[in-house]
């Protein structure tokens, strides 16, 4: 991201930021204490640190670089929030004697913000982090899926903790899991998440609520000729028959779809072909086994997942090291540049 700001943008990032500020000033700040800072203000800047009211477009200069259904992972480097901070103190300097002040409580300034950028998303569930800012890591996703769940489940990791389809929630509360700095959707199919450190496993999973019924879809299949799969599951337990990890002629069937209405599920039909294969179903499925068989649990993304890569352990993985230097990324944008000109 370093380098898409330039300096003759700041005034008008933080302006930007001001007015979409206005709606989160509050009087409840966790301990105001002795601060060369006000709480208001350092809440502000610590926002700033977050890019909170940063137009998009600085983020993202082209939409080439975040098409439809792909999602980014990147740094933020804070030498370019230190400058947008120090853009919008420079506001209020006037005169030669302010700025010398401003140079000379800086340094108590950034240290007073990198604590508060920690506490601005606040949560029930986790003590709100101290101590002075670290390295800020995120990712910028752009798919239907960020529309069509708006409350998907993100997490980060330092290691990885449990297999991928493990149903567990001893890792909501691990001492691995990263806090999430800033989680939101800036547009109807794109969302922008910060975390607090460096992660090694990324979770996006469906939200929790309620109850779910689905199917497995073939990937890449037209619309036209949607070919589906269900598991089966024995009647009495609920247990999946084995191999859970792969579809198999005796684990599963084949999902029925009217021919009138391609993508539309022949359920009649669909409760025939589990009945036939369900463990102790008798030939049969009443309307309560008929919906154990087609319960599903919330889907589970896995970044920088270990097991992708046989026999090495977490903390050797490097998905989330930085693949690209400055140098060769300005190179790269240069000659880009340099082809489209007239």
């Amino acid at each position: 991201m370093k380098g898409f700001l330039g300096s003759e943008i700041m005034l008008e990032a933080a302006v930007s930021a001001a007015k979409g500020y206005a709606g989160f000033v509050t009087d409840h700040d966790p301990s105001d204490g002795d601060h060369v800072v006000p709480g208001e203000l350092r809440r502000f800047l610590a926002r700033l640190r977050l890019l909170h009211g940063v137009p998009f477009s600085y983020l993202v200069p082209d939409a080439t670089l975040l098409p439809v259904g792909s999602i980014r992972f990147f740094y933020i480097d804070r030498a370019w929030t230190d400058a947008l901070v120090q853009g919008a103190l420079s506001v209020g300097t006037i005169s030669s004697a302010d700025r010398v002040q401003l140079e000379s409580v800086y340094p108590k300034i950034r240290s007073e913000v990198d604590e508060t950028e920690r506490t601005i998303r606040e949560t029930d569930d986790k003590a709100l982090l101290q101590g002075p800012g670290g390295t800020i890591t995120g990712f910028l996703i752009r798919s239907r899926l960020v529309s069509g769940w708006p409350n998907l489940h993100v997490r980060g990791y330092l290691r990885d903790l449990l297999p991928d389809g493990e149903l567990t929630s001893i890792a909501e509360s691990s001492q691995y899991r990263l806090k999430v700095l800033r989680m939101e959707r800036l547009a109807p199919a794109v969302l922008l998440v910060l975390f607090d450190g460096v992660p090694a496993v990324v979770h996006i999973e469906e939200p929790r609520q309620g109850i779910q019924f689905g199917v497995r879809l073939e990937e890449n299949a037209p619309a036209t000729a949607r070919s589906a799969k269900v598991k089966v599951r024995d009647s009495e337990n609920g247990n999946p028959v084995p191999p859970e990890t792969t579809f198999t002629t005796t684990n599963s069937v084949d999902v029925p779809f009217r021919k009138s209405a391609p993508g539309v599920i022949n359920v009649t039909e669909l409760r025939k072909r589990l009945a036939a294969k369900a463990p102790n179903s008798g030939g049969t499925l009443e309307p309560n086994e008929y919906a154990l068989q087609m319960l599903r649990f919330p889907f589970r993304q896995v970044f920088g997942d270990p097991d992708e890569v046989a026999g090495t352990r977490y903390f050797e993985l490097d998905k989330f090291k930085v693949s690209i230097s400055m140098e060769k990324w300005q190179a790269r944008v240069a000659s880009s540049l340099n082809k489209v000109k007239p």
